[in-house]
């Protein structure tokens, strides 16, 4: 739970250094997969800026 939070956090403080410029393009994917082991969760947040991207993984 804390490692959402810090990656909520990181995602709205990069996404507020492009303000003034060129825009953001934030992209979130979730997944939930059922298998015989039990239920996972994944997913991922990302900023695209320009030729330039930054993905974090959960």
């Amino acid at each position: 739970m804390h490692r959402l939070i810090l990656s909520l956090m990181a995602v709205v403080a990069l996404t507020a250094c492009g303000v003034d410029g060129e825009p953001v393009q934030p992209t979130l994917n979730a997944g939930v997969g059922v298998s015989s082991s039990g239920v996972n969760v994944g997913g991922a947040v990302g900023l695209h800026k320009g030729p330039m991207s930054l993905y974090l993984g959960f």
